[in-house]
This record gives C-alpha cells, structure tokens and sequence, in this order.
C-alpha cells in the first residue's frame, strides 16, 4: 500500500479522527497513485494514522475509511452499509422515504444512500466511492434487497474532485415514471432520474412536521418551494392560505400535482426569482403569519462564506419585513461552508437591519437519518431557527 506523508505537526486533526487529509497538510505524496486508491497516512516521523481514498486532483487529498491497518475490500463496504440500514431501521421504522448512508457520518466519504420504497438511489461524490461503486451496490443489493438501484452521482462537488457525473440505472427494473413516497402522512411525487439530490429532500422531515403543527388559520409563504415539503404540510395543518415560490415552473406543476394527490386546496403559485418575488411583495405591503426560506446552497465551502452571508442576510432581512406582529420565520442554511453559529450571527443582523425584535423559539436540523459524526461536525451541514418577531 502507497503513503501519505504528512508534514510535521500536521496530525493532529487525523488524531482527533477528522476523516480528511488536506492538500496543504501533506509533504509526500505517492509517485504515482489513481485517484480514489487506498493509501496508508503517516506522520512526519512514520506513525501509522489510517487508511483512506487518495484523490490527487482534490484540495481533500485523502477520505478516511478506517483508523485501524487494514485492507478495504468489498466486506468492508458490505459491512458499513448494513450497520448504517440497521440503524434507520431501528430510528424510523416506520418510514418508507429515508436516507440510509449519510457519508462521512456513517464512516462512508462520498457514499450518500437515500431509499424509497422498493428504489435505492446511490450518489458518489469522491473518487474513492467511484473507485468502489460496484462493490457498494453488491452492498446495497444483500442488505436492502430493493427492485431498483439507481445512481445519481450529479451533485455540484464533483468538479471540485475532478470528477465526471455518473447518472443512470445500476441494478433491477428502472424506477417507475410516476413514484410517490409517504413523508409523515404526506403524499409526494418524486423524480429519482432528474429531480433535486436523489429526487427529494429528506433531510426537511422532522421540519416540515414542526411547521405542521404551527401552521393553523396561518398565511403561509414558502420560499424556494420546489415540489412543495413544507406547502404540503403547511395546507395539512390547516392553513388559510399558502403561497409558493420558486423558480422553476416544472417544480411548481409538482407542488400543484402533490396537492391534488393529498386532496389539498390548490396553492398560490408564483414562478420566479425569489429575491425578486420578495422585494415586489414588500412594496406592495403583503405580509404573513408565518415565513419560510429554505434556500439552495450558497456556501459550497467556507471559501464561499463571505459572498454567501450577503445572500444569506437579504433574504432573511426580506423575510422578516414580510412577517406580521407575532408572526413566524422558518430559515434555513444548506452550506456547509457556514456554521450554525455564523448563521445565527446572519438571521440577528437581519433582523436588526429590517427594525424588529425577534427571539429564537426552535432550533432546527436534519433527522435521526442524518446522523452528526461528533469527530466531523461538518456532517450538520442543515442548520435552521424559528424565529418569532415581537
């Protein structure tokens, strides 16, 4: 097995068992390695620190797999891949939309595993799960048993790997054209081949049900509604009125076709840019009882935390001169490039800027199927606040 040799003093964070290996820590590297070959990491003076997928072309030029001398073979991934199903397993039995494998957090870099139903979407983002895709499926295939593999490996980080997408049937039949899942008794359509992530955002869950039970006799504002999680669960809580935004016009028609599917009064639907949208809305003196703004990312990392917090605060300074006395503020970052804290920090300035008093009345993340590594806190990377204004 090749080596990596970090510089001196340079171990402490693999000692704390981060699971990354960055470019500027190294001072040897193999001669000649592929990318997403298992490598051994050393310190400066030879200790053995682990075994990880080497990606030279990566700024993260080393995933950890595992901190003990071993080889990875296919009963590794057989291994970590059960464990991580067994555990949602026993979490949310209940639920047929979950995401099985939730990357470095369940001791997997780049391996992310959503399953709906009788589909399992597999989506690799670094150059070692590439290396081992075959041998991740044969994993999913003896612990999952689903009719249908599919693989979006699309996400935006791959050209930070330099790596090629790779979208398309793995294993079994191809995912049925018109699929729903049941989310929490809410019925939705998704689109594993081409929707958002693996087709849907699952990681909103526990926050759609909170918004649920907040939702009654509200006017409600859902900004970046996509195929409408939170418009849903808002009309099943019994809101007065709901209107979406988005700008994409087919992921509207999936929001007003997910209404029909849950016998929902139809929503107020506008396409557009959403920055745009609001600023019109606060002119004309519209306001809501209750607000969410679930942006995309903006942060893919920290390098992109500056130009990110702009964003961050106008959208939520709009947010807040739309709610009404006593009304409620959903917000949420994606980025993993901004810490909850500094996204706290951004929600307070905004408030401050659009001349309101608010309190935090519910701090918000991603559910049990999305598990937080505590030697990886970048694996929390969906921070959220409700936020009541006075």
């Amino acid at each position: 097995m090749q080596k990596i040799i970090l510089k001196a003093g340079r171990e402490k964070s693999l000692k704390r068992r981060h699971p990354w290996v960055f470019s500027g820590a190294v001072a040897k590297m193999p001669a000649a390695v592929d990318a997403g070959e298992t490598v051994e990491v050393q310190s400066a003076d030879g200790e053995f620190l682990a075994v990880a997928a080497c990606n030279p072309q990566s700024q993260i030029v080393g995933r950890v797999w595992d901190w003990r001398e071993r080889d990875i073979d296919a009963a590794f991934f057989l291994d970590r891949v059960a464990r991580a199903a067994e555990l949602r397993r026993r979490l949310l039995p209940q639920c047929d939309a979950v995401r099985l494998v939730h990357a470095e957090a369940d001791g997997l870099p780049g391996v992310v595993i959503d399953q709906y139903g009788d589909v399992v979407v597999m989506q690799l983002t670094s150059a070692g799960a590439m290396r081992w895709r075959e041998a991740i499926a044969d994993a999913i295939e003896q612990t999952i048993k689903p009719k249908t593999i599919f693989e979006r490996s699309d996400a935006d980080v791959l050209t930070l790997e330099g790596l090629q997408p790779q979208v398309g049937l793995l294993r079994g039949a191809p995912p049925p054209p018109d699929m729903t899942v049941d989310d929490a008794g809410a019925k939705f359509e998704i689109d594993v081949p081409h929707g958002h992530k693996t087709g849907f955002y699952l990681d909103q869950r526990d926050n759609r049900l909170r918004l649920r039970e907040l939702a009654a006799d509200c006017a409600v504002l859902d900004c970046f509604a996509y195929s409408g999680g939170f418009t849903i669960n808002a009309l099943k809580g019994g809101a007065k009125s709901v209107t979406a935004v988005d700008s994409a016009g087919p992921a509207l028609a999936i929001l007003r076709r997910n209404a029909i599917l849950n016998n929902l009064p139809a929503p107020e639907c506008i396409e557009g840019d959403v920055f745009q949208v609001l600023r019109k809305m606060r002119d004309q003196a519209r306001s809501f009882d209750l607000i969410v703004l679930d942006p995309p990312k903006f942060a893919p990392t920290a390098a992109h935390a500056e130009k990110a917090a702009r964003a961050y605060k106008d959208i939520n300074l709009l947010g807040f001169k739309l709610l009404k006395p006593g009304g409620l503020l959903f917000t949420f970052s994606c980025s993993g490039g901004v810490s909850r804290d500094l996204f706290q920090k951004i929600v307070a300035g905004a408030a401050l800027d659009a001349g309101v008093d608010a309190q935090i009345v519910n701090h918000l993340s991603a559910g049990a199927d999305h598990p937080v590594a505590l030697n990886f806190p970048e694996s929390e990377y969906l921070k959220g606040v409700v936020c009541r204004v006075a």
